[in-house]
């Protein structure tokens, strides 16, 4: 298994290849190692919320810009901001350091968990499209 096609059992995931780990109160938001490498060098992050903004499920929350293109980022879960990873304004790079740690986004006290939870891809699930993704 390659780097790109890494998928962690600790969380869920989108189509759109954002992950969402259920930590205590909080549900933290970042993009799959499989959305890095499609993108290439990450030059840019926009989180065009803050904390106390409400964001809802697959709606966007910001932009991701690299070498490559620049692409939406969705909210896999709707709820309230607590906490943005402010460190992505000046290091942008930590996504491709380490997407499932450092890279982290967004993190949201969840409002509708239990019933927005089962529209997630479960990690088996996410890994059996990334096998029939396009490389």
């Amino acid at each position: 298994m390659s780097a790109a096609t890494e998928v962690k059992t600790d969380r869920k995931y989108t189509k759109e290849h954002e992950w969402a780990l259920n930590r205590a109160a909080e549900v933290l938001v970042g993009i799959t190692a499989f959305a890095v490498d499609q993108l290439g060098d990450i030059t840019l992050v926009n989180l065009d919320v803050k904390p106390g903004d409400c964001v809802e499920a697959h709606k966007a929350f910001g932009t991701i810009e690299s070498v490559k293109t620049l692409s939406d980022l969705y909210s896999p879960v709707s709820g309230k901001i607590v906490r943005i990873n402010a460190e992505l304004e000046t290091r942008p790079e930590l996504i491709n350091d380490d997407p499932w740690e450092k890279g982290w986004m967004i993190a949201i006290a969840p409002s509708q968990l239990d019933t927005e939870s089962a529209s997630l891809l479960e990690p088996a699930a996410y890994a059996k499209l990334l096998e029939s993704a396009d490389h």
